[in-house]
């Protein structure tokens, strides 16, 4: 299964999904605060991290930060809040779900396998989309905006990709959200919305090429 680290610095959170983790099959490797996270992540082999936000010496949002230097690994954020502003924050650092206190161990467990099962998919047909300055490299996972790198988060790759490869195609929520995040997906509306805000801060004047269909979803137009 999966070798999962547990970043939150209390322990009885720690220990609860711990429990599930193990009872489930996985592996755990525990963090009491963001630096021990990432230094575990530098040292071990780490297939998903679930980490808090509010912690002692570093934390979650500065750890995540700290580990996309030098891994992609996918990254699920705890918090008690569940304000715009930290979703939005934690996406544009690379977090790939966003799970609001309290929680149900078991949905957490779900939300893994979806995660993972989602990154095992990533097909290796080469392909590359250009529209004007806009280069969208599918195999590479690049995109580039009027010649610069533009870095997204996995899941904002994964949006983005599904749309070009079906634009000009009215796609409703429902089948953005079963073929981005999955079928078993927990979260609502509101994390497709941020996404698709983020995908279009990061596109800048290619921003317009994603199209808001109301009352049914989005286009990608090229």
């Amino acid at each position: 299964m999966y070798k999962i680290l547990i970043c939150d610095d209390e322990s009885g959170i720690r220990t609860l999904i711990s429990k599930y983790a193990v009872f489930e099959g996985h592996s755990v490797l525990e963090a009491s605060n963001g630096m021990e996270a990432v230094n575990l992540c530098k040292t071990r082999d780490i297939d998903i991290v679930i980490m808090d936000i509010m912690m002692p010496e570093l934390d979650g949002f500065s750890a995540v930060r700290e580990i996309r230097k030098f891994s992609d690994v996918p990254v699920i954020m705890l918090s008690a809040r569940g304000e715009e502003y930290d979703r939005i924050h934690g996406f544009e650092t690379g977090v790939d779900d966003y799970v609001v206190k309290p929680f149900s161990p078991k949905e957490l467990m779900m939300r893994v396998d979806v995660i993972m099962r989602r990154r095992s998919r990533t097909g290796t047909a080469h392909d590359i989309y250009k529209k004007d300055g806009l280069e969208i490299d599918f195999t590479a996972r690049k995109v580039m905006v009027d010649g610069s790198n533009t870095e997204l988060s996995p899941k904002e790759y994964d949006l983005l990709f599904y749309m070009v490869k079906n634009k000009g195609i009215a796609l409703s929520r429902e089948k953005l959200i079963t073929n981005v995040w999955g079928y078993d997906f927990f979260g609502d509306d509101r994390t497709l919305d941020t996404h698709i805000k983020l995908l279009r801060r990061h596109l800048g004047d290619y921003s317009t090429l994603i199209v808001t269909l109301r009352g049914t979803g989005y286009r990608f137009e090229g």
